[in-house]
């Protein structure tokens, strides 16, 4: 069939043709963005989930809808490679300097760009990657101290009541927030605790792997409390056909009920892969009807494009003894395995794997799903870690 008109759309963070099943996620933003207008208290936003579920999807898209009630929205993605303050001082310039065009500026427009100058005047003491300042005097004695924790809520605070002023509410959006180190995230767990304890108008939206929650548990008792740590996970067998089906049908094509069932066995529901099968089965179909035959052709380029690209980058960045930590953890099969069990395959004490371990957590690449067990983070690694590496022997 036509490639060009194909509608499936691979790729991180590209919006899928239909977002389906997660109505419940839309609906406890929308309830949070309404009742933060009224300056009535809500908890914040965590979506928690694997990677492939659509996390970034969806943090998009609620930050669409935040922008079409009236919110400012500040969109970041944390990495292993700058600080949070370095991610949110361009944006939080920019947006006091939007809410100072709206009107005459106010005073706390004007204490908002002063105390947003003292957190950078401070903060340059210690993060080389900010190299910019604000022709604006400094607020003495706001958010200057230089401990992060502190003059993030300060900051937080001035930038708040400024858009408070102006009548706006702003929705701070952080993707991959398990990367920020743990006094980052105490601190923006801080800062949120004081928005809350205070009434303000800014609210965060967050994104991450499962290992959030225990994170910001161990950072702050309180947050559980603070935020919701909704579970974003594969799509039920119903709303996976419905994520194939509805985007064909607008252009008259059909799914045979037995390439849909065979898509959702090899995706086993998970969007990213669900948009990558239906891709490929779309390319490989010769007439409307996409056959059963179309969909074990499309496996193989499927197959191929995620090992070259979606499993390798991640692979990629493994250690020697690291891929040999998780082929064993793929010899046990799909699901969580006992840490224990994995050293075992591996024939070591498992207090000696504990460095590996925690490397491969703080890469992204595993969690915990509970006390002492161990999880791939990305869906269908086990497959990928066994075609990597065949030769991979357990120690009897």
């Amino acid at each position: 069939m036509d490639r060009i008109k194909n509608p499936f759309s691979p790729g991180a963070g590209s919006p899928p043709p239909e977002l389906v099943g997660r109505d419940g996620i839309i609906e406890k933003a929308e309830v949070l963005f309404g009742r933060i207008k009224q300056r009535r208290s809500e908890k914040s936003l965590i979506l928690v989930g694997l990677r492939g579920v659509g996390k970034t999807v969806l943090l998009n898209e609620l930050g669409r809808k935040a922008r079409e009630l009236g919110y400012h929205t500040i969109m970041l993605e944390a990495h292993e490679n700058k600080s949070l303050p370095a991610l949110l001082i361009p944006p939080l310039r920019s947006l006091l300097f939007e809410l100072n065009r709206a009107a005459n500026i106010s005073d706390k427009v004007r204490r908002g760009l002063g105390v947003l100058r003292s957190f950078i005047s401070a903060i340059k003491l210690k993060v080389s990657d900010i190299e910019f300042g604000l022709d604006i005097e400094p607020e003495r004695g706001s958010a200057d101290s230089g401990d992060l924790e502190a003059d993030l809520s300060n900051l937080f605070v001035a930038v708040a009541e400024a858009a408070q002023d102006r009548k706006t509410v702003i929705a701070l959006l952080i993707d991959e927030i398990q990367y920020l180190t743990e006094k980052e995230l105490s601190a923006l767990i801080m800062a949120m605790h004081k928005m809350q304890q205070l009434q303000l108008p800014l609210i965060l939206i967050g994104a991450g792997l499962p290992i959030l929650t225990r994170l910001a548990g161990e950072s702050k008792s309180y947050a559980e409390r603070l935020f919701e740590f909704p579970l974003i996970g594969p799509l039920s067998a119903s709303d996976a056909r419905k994520a194939l089906n509805d985007p064909v049908k607008k252009v008259d094509v059909k799914f045979g009920g037995d390439a849909l069932d065979e898509i959702i066995h090899c995706t086993e529901g998970y969007p990213y892969f669900i948009q990558e099968w239906g891709y490929q089965a779309w390319n490989h179909a010769e007439d409307l009807r996409i056959t059963l035959k179309d969909v074990q052709r499309a496996t193989k380029t499927v197959t191929q494009r995620l090992d070259e690209n979606f499993f390798r980058v991640r692979f990629d960045r493994l250690t020697p003894s690291e891929k040999k930590y998780l082929r064993a953890m793929a010899y046990l099969g799909p699901g969580a395995h006992r840490s224990g069990d994995i050293a075992e395959a591996l024939g070591v004490k498992v207090n000696s794997v504990g460095p590996t371990r925690a490397n491969l957590i703080n890469k992204g690449m595993i969690y915990s799903p509970a006390y002492g067990d161990m999880a791939f983070t990305v869906p269908l690694f086990d497959q990928f870690m066994c075609r990597a590496m065949p030769e991979f022997k357990p120690v009897q």
